[in-house]
């Protein structure tokens, strides 16, 4: 991995870095917010190798390198210092990017995250890791029974879900075998006390990935992490999109952002 990731730029003004999640993408997991985000920030966000652009990995991922390579991605679009909004596997990214560059690091908004994956992650994870040399329509399935919010999957007409469950197939990634394994490796419980920067937890209610729980759990172990609690399922974006970027907006605009572009 030692060719930098695809990734976007857009924006002007303090930097912002997308940590996005594993099977994600920046565009799948951030597309609803980037515009508005970069109406006040430079935002960077790189795709992890088989997302986007970026080509799939050869082997294993691992989180230092991954975390190592936004690092650079961002620095080399001029971004000296920066914020991290990380989702789901890149709350794990964005802790490890802190943990080994605090230099950089202004502040983190973690959303629907965890420390360390619990036995019910790490069921789905292996769940998806096989339905992933199968059936890409019953994996899809499977992540929208298990991911989406009560409240909004049970708002959806029959049509809407079928074209919902048609949608993520054929957005599953081809690099999502090396995302979900690196989701089942992260451990970053070791590292929170160590954090200095002031930091956001963003966690989904209606989460059956990664339950509010593992939010409480990161910003519990965060010296001065502020919770906010959303209803809504693991797809924040699509489900809670006006909220979840409000939070995220009013935490960006009370966090010093010295260095910027």
């Amino acid at each position: 991995m030692t060719n930098h990731f695809a990734h976007l730029v857009r924006g002007s003004g303090p930097g912002l870095l997308l940590a996005h999640g594993g099977g994600g993408s920046v565009e799948g997991n951030f597309g609803g917010i980037i515009d508005e985000l970069a109406r006040t920030h430079t935002v960077v966000g790189p795709d992890y190798p088989g997302a986007g652009a970026t080509p799939r990995a050869t082997g294993p991922l691992d989180l230092d390198t991954v975390a190592d390579e936004l690092v650079a991605i961002a620095v080399d679009a001029g971004l000296e210092r920066f914020a991290i909004l990380g989702y789901s596997l890149g709350t794990g990214v964005a802790v490890r990017i802190a943990t080994r560059h605090p230099e950089r690091v202004t502040g983190l908004i973690l959303t629907a995250g965890f420390t360390k994956p619990d036995n019910r992650l790490l069921l789905a994870v292996d769940i998806w890791r096989e339905l992933l040399d199968g059936d890409r329509g019953l994996l899809a399935k499977f992540l929208t029974f298990a991911a989406t919010g009560e409240t909004y999957l049970n708002a959806l007409t029959p049509a809407e879900l079928e074209a919902a469950i048609d949608g993520l197939a054929e957005f599953i990634p081809a690099g999502s075998p090396e995302h979900v394994g690196l989701v089942a490796s992260v451990d970053t419980r070791a590292e929170l006390a160590g954090i200095s920067v002031p930091a956001l937890v963003i966690a989904t209610t209606q989460d059956g990935l990664a339950p509010p729980a593992h939010s409480r759990e990161l910003a519990a172990g965060i010296p001065g992490a502020e919770l906010v609690e959303i209803e809504a399922g693991h797809g924040i974006g699509v489900e809670a999109r006006d909220e979840w970027l409000g939070v995220i907006q009013k935490f960006l605009a009370t966090t010093p952002s010295e260095g910027g572009n």
